[in-house]
C-alpha cells in the first residue's frame, strides 16, 4: 500500500489495527469496513481515504465488534475557515471567530507553524471531514492575493492537508478580474472575463493539482456579484463551474443573499423569503459542478430556526448544507452550548435532498482550539454528522467525551452539555424570535438592538403582542414557500410548533400556547429556569476535583461558566423586563421583575 501518511499508519498499526486496501472489495470512495476480534481490528477499504477514516473509528471501538460497513451520507464534507490573512479594523483576523487568531495566517503571512496545520487536518480527518476553505468569504484585498501572487502559501497549506485526503478550496471575490486583472469588468458573459478566470483557474492547477474550487459570496452584504451586469446567480455560478470544470473543481455558491437596507417600517420585506424569492427560481439553470450552498435556516443561524424552504425546493439543483460550528448567536464560545441536536433535527429533514454539509469552523490558535473546550464538541460531532445525519447526537457526545476526558468526569459533563442549547434558548430569544443580541459583535441582550434597523431582523412587539406573520393569509406569504405538509403546519395556530411560534405569527401575549401556558407566562418562566440551570452547571464543575481534567483546563471552564452565568442573569432580567414594561402582565409566580 502507498501511504500518504506513514505516522498515522504507524499509530494504528501500534495499536493492533491490521489495515487492508482492496480495489476489488466493491466498497465506493471512502467506504470501510470493520471488525474487531481478540483485540485486533481489522480495516478493509477499496482506497486509501477509507483506511484512514476506518483507522480512526477504530479508535472508537471498545470491546469485540462483528464486521460493519460504514459510507459517507455526503460525498464533499467541508470545514469553512472566516480567516483574513490580515487583521481586519471591525472583524479582527477571523470573523466570528471566538479562539483567537487564524490557524493559517499570522501577521498578514502564512503561518510558521506548519505542524499544527498538521495536527488540525489530522483533528478533521478523525471526524470525517474531507475539504476545508482557507480564508473568508468577505475577500478583502489582502485574501484575494491568495488566488494569483500568494498562491504559493496555499499550497503549503493543501500539501498538509493533502495528507489527511482533505482538499482546499478557496473563497474568491467575484470582481477578481478587475480587481487582480485589470479588466474594466466582471460581467460573466463577457468573453474576457471567463477567459481570464480559465487561465487564472489553469495557474492554481498548475501547483494544487487537487485543488477542490472556489467558495463564493456573491451580492450579499455589499460583496460584488452578477447583479451588478443584471445577470442572474446561475450566470456568475456558471462562470467560475466552466473555468473550474476540466480540472473536477467545484462551485459552492452561497444562497446567503437578501436585502440588507431594508426599511423597516415595510411589513411586505421579509428577509426570511429572500433565498428563495432569488434562487429557486433558477432550479435547473445551475452547471454540473455548481453546489448552491445554502444555510440550514432561512435567517442567520439563529437559536431556533425552521429549515430553510430553498433546501425543500429545488430538486433539480446540486445542494449543499451550511451550518454554524462557531457560536456567533449561540453563546460565542463563552457559554456551552452542544448543537448537534439542532443540527441533527435539520438533517434528518433534507440529508437525502443535499450531498454536501458545509459547517463554519470554530476552530483556531487558541491552545484548546476552540476557545470554550468544551465547544471541542461541536467541531467534532460537525464532521460525524456529515457523515452519517442518523447518529445520535448525545450518543456523540458521549462517545466525545469517552475519546476525550477521563471516567470520571464524563457525568458531569454529560449534564453541562447534553441540554445545553435548550438552556441557552430558555434564557435568551424565545420562540423563533431571533436577534435580541447587541448589534455588531452580536453578544449578550438587547431586544430592540436590531428592531429600527434595516437588516430586516424584528420582532415586532408591541402592547399586544409579538411576532412576525409569516402567513399566507395575513403576512409576508413565507409559510408558501414550504412543500405540504410543513406549509399547512406553519400557516396555522392550531398547529404550529410552539418553539417556532414567534417566528411565523404576531399573537397576544394571552395567546395559550400547547403546553398550557400563556405566550408571556412562558417567557417569564424559560428565562428564570434557563438562569437557574446555568447556576446549577457553575456549582456542577466546581464540585469537579481540578485533578480529574487538569487545573488548567478546569480553570478555563471555570472562568467561562462564571461569565455564562453573569450572561444568563442579564439575558433573564433584560428580556422579562422588557415584556412585562409592553404588556403590563405581570408573572403569575411573584418573582422579581425589574
Amino acid at each position: 500500500m502507498n501511504a500518504v501518511h506513514p505516522a498515522w499508519l504507524r499509530r494504528v498499526n501500534d495499536e493492533g489495527v491490521v489495515l487492508t486496501r482492496d480495489p476489488g472489495c466493491g466498497l465506493g470512495p471512502e467506504a470501510y469496513t470493520i471488525a474487531r476480534a481478540g483485540g485486533v481490528t481489522t480495516v478493509v477499504a477499496a482506497d486509501e481515504a477509507g483506511l484512514l477514516y476506518g483507522s480512526f473509528h477504530a479508535l472508537r471501538l471498545d470491546g469485540d465488534q462483528p464486521a460493519s460497513t460504514h459510507r459517507p451520507a455526503a460525498a464533499r464534507r467541508m470545514m469553512q475557515h472566516w480567516d483574513n490573512v490580515f487583521v481586519h479594523p471591525v472583524m479582527g483576523q477571523v470573523e466570528r471567530g471566538y479562539s483567537g487568531g487564524s490557524l493559517f495566517w499570522e501577521d498578514g503571512a502564512l503561518t510558521g507553524d506548519l505542524d499544527r496545520v498538521s495536527d488540525y487536518a489530522r483533528l478533521l480527518a478523525s471526524t470525517g471531514i474531507n475539504a476545508v476553505s482557507v480564508n473568508n468569504v468577505n475577500v478583502h484585498a489582502g485574501e484575494a492575493r491568495l488566488l494569483t501572487d500568494r498562491l504559493g502559501e496555499v499550497a503549503l497549506l493543501a500539501s498538509r492537508f493533502r495528507q489527511y485526503h482533505i482538499r482546499v478550496f478557496l473563497s474568491v471575490s467575484f470582481a477578481a478580474p478587475m480587481t487582480l486583472g485589470g479588466l474594466d469588468t466582471a460581467d460573466p458573459c463577457d468573453a474576457q472575463v471567463r477567459a481570464w478566470w480559465a487561465t487564472a483557474t489553469r495557474r492554481v492547477y498548475d501547483v494544487i493539482p487537487d485543488f477542490g474550487g472556489y467558495v463564493v459570496k456573491a451580492d450579499s452584504e455589499g460583496q460584488p456579484g452578477p447583479f451588478a451586469y443584471g445577470r442572474t446567480h446561475a450566470d456568475g455560478a456558471n462562470l467560475l463551474a466552466a473555468a473550474l470544470a476540466p480540472f473536477g473543481g467545484e462551485v459552492y455558491w452561497r444562497a446567503f443573499v437578501y436585502n440588507h437596507r431594508q426599511d423597516w417600517r415595510d411589513r411586505t420585506t421579509d428577509r426570511a423569503r429572500a433565498a428563495h424569492d432569488h434562487f429557486v427560481p433558477l432550479d435547473g439553470q445551475f452547471a454540473a459542478n455548481v453546489i448552491l450552498q445554502v444555510k440550514h435556516g432561512p435567517i442567520d443561524f439563529q437559536t431556533r430556526e425552521p429549515v430553510s424552504p430553498v433546501l425543500l425546493g429545488m430538486p433539480a439543483t446540486r445542494l449543499a448544507v451550511e451550518l454554524q460550528a462557531t457560536q456567533e448567536y449561540t453563546g460565542q464560545q463563552r457559554h456551552v452550548c452542544y448543537l448537534p441536536p439542532m443540527w441533527s433535527s435539520v438533517l434528518s429533514t433534507v440529508a437525502a435532498r443535499v450531498e454536501a454539509v458545509v459547517t463554519v469552523s470554530n476552530a483556531g490558535e487558541d491552545p484548546y482550539w476552540t476557545g470554550h473546550p468544551l465547544a471541542q464538541a461541536n467541531l467534532y460531532a460537525a464532521g460525524r454528522l456529515a457523515w452519517d445525519p442518523a447518529l445520535d447526537p448525545i450518543e456523540l457526545l458521549d462517545e466525545w467525551i469517552r475519546l476525550t476526558f477521563p471516567a470520571a468526569a464524563a457525568p458531569v459533563l454529560h449534564a453541562l452539555m447534553d441540554s445545553s442549547w435548550s438552556v441557552y434558548e430558555q434564557y435568551t430569544a424565545p420562540l423563533g424570535i431571533g436577534f435580541m443580541v447587541r448589534p455588531g459583535d452580536h453578544y449578550g441582550p438587547d431586544v430592540d438592538g436590531y428592531e429600527y434597523s434595516p437588516w430586516g431582523t424584528y420582532h415586532f412587539a408591541d402592547r399586544d403582542g409579538v411576532g412576525v406573520d409569516r402567513t399566507v393569509a395575513t403576512g409576508t406569504g413565507f409559510t408558501g414557500q414550504y412543500p405540504e405538509p410543513w406549509r399547512s403546519r406553519y400557516e396555522s395556530l392550531d398547529t404550529c410548533p410552539d418553539e417556532l411560534l414567534l417566528f411565523f405569527h404576531h399573537v397576544p401575549y394571552t395567546h395559550v400556547l400547547h403546553s398550557g401556558r400563556t405566550v408571556i407566562q412562558h417567557i417569564y418562566d424559560t428565562h428564570f429556569a434557563g438562569a437557574e440551570a446555568v447556576a446549577a452547571m457553575v456549582r456542577r464543575w466546581a464540585a469537579l476535583p481540578p485533578a480529574v481534567v487538569g487545573v488548567d483546563l478546569h480553570d478555563r471552564v471555570g472562568r467561562r461558566l462564571a461569565e455564562q452565568e453573569r450572561s444568563s442573569v442579564e439575558w433573564r432580567d433584560q428580556i422579562n423586563t422588557y415584556f412585562f414594561r409592553k404588556s403590563g402582565i405581570a408573572d403569575a409566580l411573584g418573582r422579581r421583575i425589574h
